[in-house]
Order: structure tokens, then C-alpha cells, then sequence
């Protein structure tokens, strides 16, 4: 069982209702979207995979924006919540079980890949993005969202990671230049890069600040609790 398996047992759907159910959950997950969506672009028509798709949420969206969706994830009882919700919309989305180092696509397969917060919390980041890079075809777009290395959320979640916490004892958290590099070494060229969450992980504050994050990512990813990377793969 890879990290992320690992971790993914540890989380389970539950979890993912009760973030959602709150404030600074609702406001967060609003934000992140937003972005990565933003940075995908045009999904009309595309084909669309989202690595590490947990519950769904992220790839329903972009079926309700025109795409065509796949999803995978190494967790069964993600993927049952990722399948009923679907159904309930009525959404012709795929979820299969798998591993993002082992995707179970021919080459060049997809127009765009999204992975978020799934980089953190696998051993061998490179050669999961490697194996992206292999199901785009050349010039498709990949979209990354990651936990930024230098904010308030970071050193809340070493701090759990170093008291025992399984979910964040092992993460890995990213900057900018990190990402990067990482992604021209996969064989993508980075086209942006844009910050999230300036905000502290409370609530209050979350609904408060929410109105002005957007202005943050504009100015630096430096503070922010979630950095998107867009890409092209490479001919």
C-alpha cells in the first residue's frame, strides 16, 4: 500500500462531509476550485482526468462545465461516494480504482489531468507526474494543487504530523520553485503559478478574508496554504 492509500484509509468519505459541512472547510474548498478550474480553462468538450479524485467533488464540476471526466483513486470507499454522487446528478463520469504511478490508460489518452493535494502524500512524486505526461497528449494542459510549504496551514500540520497525527506525518508540503522543477523534469513546460488561502485555518477569518484572496495570488505564492501549477506536456 502506497502513502497515499495509507492515508486515504485513514480519511474516508466521512471526513470529507464533515470538512465540507464547515465554515472554513465550505470557504476552502471554494477557493482551491476555483483556481484550479480557472487554471484549466476551456473544458468544453475535453477529456478530462482527475488523479486522485477522492469523493468526486472536483471532477463532477468539470463534467457540469462540458468535460468529459474520468477519475481515479487507490480508495474503494472514495470511489462508492464518487459513484453516488454521480448517479445522482445523472453524470456520465468514470471512477476507477487506481494508482497514479500506474495509470491504466494508453499514451496520450487525455486533453487535461488535474491531480490535487495528491503530490504531498505519494513516495515518488516525479514519477507519478512522469506517468501524466504519458496520458496527455502533447501540449495538453496539467493542472496541480499542493500544499504550500511556507503558511500558517503548514506549520499547524507539521506540528499534528510530529504529535502522531497518520494523515500529515508523512506529507510533504511545496513551494513555487519547487513544483516547478519538479514539473520540467516530468517533461512539462510551467506556464503559472498561483497562491490560495492567506488566511490562518479558522473559520471566522476564512469567511472574512475570502472576498480578498483572490488580490493575494495576483502579488506572491508566499504564504499561501495552496500553490496551483499550470503546465503544458511537451511535445
Amino acid at each position: 500500500m502506497s502513502d497515499a492509500a495509507a492515508i486515504a484509509g485513514n480519511v474516508g468519505p466521512a471526513a470529507y462531509r464533515k470538512w465540507r459541512g464547515s465554515t472554513l472547510g465550505a470557504v476552502t474548498e471554494a477557493l482551491e476550485h476555483r483556481l484550479v478550474l480557472q487554471m484549466a480553462g476551456d473544458l468544453s468538450g475535453r477529456s478530462v482526468l482527475d488523479v486522485g479524485c477522492g469523493d468526486g467533488a472536483l471532477a463532477l464540476v468539470a463534467w457540469q462545465r462540458g468535460a468529459q471526466v474520468t477519475g481515479v483513486d487507490p480508495d474503494p470507499r472514495m470511489l462508492g461516494a464518487a459513484r453516488e454522487k454521480a448517479s445522482a446528478l445523472g453524470a456520465p463520469v468514470t471512477f476507477l480504482e487506481a494508482y497514479g504511478e500506474r495509470l491504466p490508460f494508453p499514451d496520450q489518452r487525455f486533453d487535461v489531468a488535474l491531480a490535487v493535494t495528491v503530490l504531498c502524500f505519494v513516495p515518488n512524486a516525479l514519477a507519478l507526474l512522469r506517468e501524466m505526461a504519458r496520458v496527455l497528449r502533447p501540449g495538453g494542459r496539467l493542472v496541480i494543487g499542493e500544499l504550500g510549504k511556507w503558511s500558517s496551514w503548514a506549520a499547524s500540520r507539521r506540528l499534528r504530523g510530529w504529535l502522531g497525527s497518520p494523515i500529515w506525518r508523512s506529507a510533504r508540503f511545496w513551494t513555487a520553485s519547487e513544483l516547478r522543477a519538479l514539473l520540467e523534469q516530468a517533461g512539462f513546460d510551467v506556464r503559472a503559478a498561483r497562491g490560495a488561502i492567506y488566511y490562518p485555518p479558522v473559520g471566522a477569518l476564512a469567511r472574512l478574508m475570502a472576498p480578498v484572496d483572490t488580490a493575494f495570488e495576483k502579488l506572491t505564492t508566499l504564504g499561501a496554504a495552496f500553490i496551483a501549477v499550470q503546465a503544458v506536456r511537451r511535445p
